[in-house]
């Protein structure tokens, strides 16, 4: 799925999402990130829900976005709440979403100047389904 290009004068920018990859300002990323306006992390550990872990979560309060948008994959899922309570502990909201509408929100939420943080689970459904 393409998105919009921009001038990346706010920051970066999600160009494109489909399965196993994410197009940041130009790049392409395979793996799970988290992404905020002006930083990107990249090799975020889980690298599908089922291996969301409470620590995954733990260094984000210190980067203080005001709302984190979790990308679940090509499914909706919720987590747990116990895997977000130090997030909730921080003030900090999180929505949870598949993965390519946490990139389309990022955009909108980034574009209006937002404190936003995207934590992106970067998967390919087709590897994960397919049995050798």
């Amino acid at each position: 799925m393409k998105f919009t290009q921009d001038d990346q004068s706010q920051g970066y920018v999600i160009h494109a999402y489909e399965n196993g990859r994410v197009n940041i300002s130009g790049k392409d990323y395979h793996d799970s990130l988290i992404l905020l306006p002006r930083q990107i992390i990249e090799h975020w550990r889980p690298n599908s829900f089922d291996t969301l872990l409470r620590e995954d979560f733990s260094g984000i309060a210190e980067l203080a976005p005001e709302l984190l948008l979790l990308g679940t994959g090509a499914t909706h899922r919720f987590p747990h709440p116990s895997l977000l309570q130090q997030l909730a502990d921080s003030g900090i909201g999180v929505e949870s979403m598949t993965t390519d509408a946490a990139c389309r929100t990022y955009n909108i939420l980034m574009s209006e100047g937002r404190r936003v943080a995207a934590a992106l689970l970067i998967t390919n459904q087709e590897a994960v389904n397919t049995k050798p």
